[in-house]
């Protein structure tokens, strides 16, 4: 049965905001943005069509607090909640609240939410779906109960977090000695982030690539794929630059891939945009992980379909049928993503203050979203990042050109960003040739030649 949409909240704020705002008022749909007494000058705050303060700056006052964003809701008349990334969008309990107040939720559904938010479970699910996943265990009772699962997987292993997610909670371990211990630290940590301490196994893998695949189902049971991302360049388990296609994927592998991630929302009946999380190693991937929200990268695979995600989200809430997605796509050139966040480039120190200057590069194949301007100021209540810098071109090495070009006229004064790692990166031979892992940044940045390319700017 379809529902139509009039008004939405967006219960977020930054660029995820002004980039639902975008997709809806080219849909002809009304917004609402919510924005704390922090946030109350900003951008989203003056583009939606009504604003409506919801609380104090810190996030579990404000974007966090769901009775508050609820009665926002109901206050400015809203039938639809778009939850962005980050903050409530993964959070099972909000969904539900949201759907029984009648107001439709724009995503998943929240069992859906608890499934693939469950990394067992959701290693579970691939595996019924006969998707390859890294030997490992269910939930482990106790440290003693990890020790004899690595004897039997085999050192190197890695303890993660059940609901865990940028890399908190993920201990790497390569001593048996060390195991017990590190059991305890890494339970500490994840319950202290998520609030729940259950941990698993999993064999290590030394040099792996992080690639995921874009899938968006409707509620009558069709499930496409939108192609690739390429997620390998991180800091801190964290993404720092994404590209879409992998650089390192035939047509072959790349359509094994594709499909196992289409099998994996099929086997649950998954509906809205969903991404599914894969360790490329070598010729063969394995599973992560799934997840069931719009993400901050989405933007490469938009550059390469020409599809809008976000505008396909607030379809399939309607109920929607993909009819006009049911094809395999090939990619139509090579699109680049760059994180520019407000951190030290070589600690990834938070960086908050006043922006002085702003100039944010233009021209062919670029493109910018951002909730940034001059005279703004990043608090340091919410994540760092400032803005996304995308650039799209006929294939890899221009667009790696492009992006070369694009970051050289970038200038952000007032407050220190990673602008300069990535003015570096794009310089490295063995990125430029896409010879390249998860661990690259952690085992080749050089922080004198990146403290240079700051002074080269200053």
């Amino acid at each position: 049965m379809s529902k139509t949409i009039r008004k939405v909240l967006i219960a977020n704020r930054g660029e995820i905001a002004l980039r639902v705002i975008r997709a809806c008022r080219e849909l002809e749909i009304r917004t609402v943005a919510v924005y704390s007494t922090v946030d109350e000058h900003a951008l989203h705050t003056r583009f939606a069509d009504e604003a409506v303060c919801i609380g104090p700056g810190p996030s579990p006052q404000s974007y966090l607090n769901i009775p508050n964003i609820v009665a926002a809701a109901e206050l400015s008349g809203a039938d639809a909640i778009h939850p962005g990334y980050g903050f409530l969008s993964e959070r099972a309990d909000f969904a539900e609240i949201v759907e029984r107040c009648g107001v439709t939720f724009i995503g998943p559904s929240a069992a859906h939410m608890r499934l693939m938010g469950d990394k067992i479970r959701a290693r579970t699910a691939a595996q019924r779906a006969g998707v390859p996943i890294l030997p490992g265990t269910g939930l482990l009772t106790n440290a003693a109960h990890a020790v004899v699962e690595a004897d039997r997987i085999g050192l190197p292993v890695i303890l993660k977090a059940s609901a865990g997610g940028g890399g908190r909670g993920m201990k790497i371990v390569r001593d048996p000695a060390a195991l017990a211990r590190t059991f305890e630290t890494a339970q500490a940590e994840a319950r202290s982030a998520f609030g729940c301490g259950d941990l698993y196994l999993e064999r290590y893998v030394e040099s792996p690539r992080h690639v995921e695949v874009q899938v968006v189902g409707d509620r009558h049971g069709a499930v496409v794929h939108l192609l690739e991302r390429e997620c390998s360049i991180q800091r801190r388990h964290q993404k720092l630059v994404e590209e879409s296609p992998c650089a390192v994927l035939d047509d072959h592998l790349r359509a094994s891939i594709c499909e196992a991630a289409v099998s994996v929302a099929k086997a649950i009946d998954y509906h809205s945009l969903g991404t599914v999380e894969f360790l490329l190693d070598g010729d063969r991937f394995y599973f992560m992980e799934m997840n069931t929200r719009v993400q901050v990268e989405h933007c490469v695979t938009e550059m390469i379909t020409g599809v809008d995600l976000v505008q396909e989200q607030i379809r399939l809430a309607t109920g929607a049928h993909l009819e006009h997605l049911e094809r395999v796509y090939r990619p139509r050139g090579h699109a680049i993503e760059c994180r520019i966040n407000a951190e030290d480039p070589v600690t990834f120190a938070p960086r908050p203050g006043t922006i002085s200057a702003l100039h944010f590069p233009g021209g062919f194949g670029v493109r910018v979203d951002s909730h940034v301007y001059q005279g703004y100021k990043v608090s340091p209540h919410y994540d760092s990042m400032l803005a996304k810098l995308i650039v799209h071109a006929p294939d890899r090495p221009r667009a790696i050109m492009r992006m070369r070009r694009a970051l050289g006229e970038c200038v952000v004064e007032g407050i220190g960003t990673n602008l300069p790692l990535h003015r570096w990166l794009f310089k490295q031979g063995a990125f430029v040739s896409g010879n390249y892992d998860t661990h690259f940044l952690e085992t080749t940045m050089d922080p004198e030649a990146v403290r240079q390319e700051a002074d080269a700017f200053a």
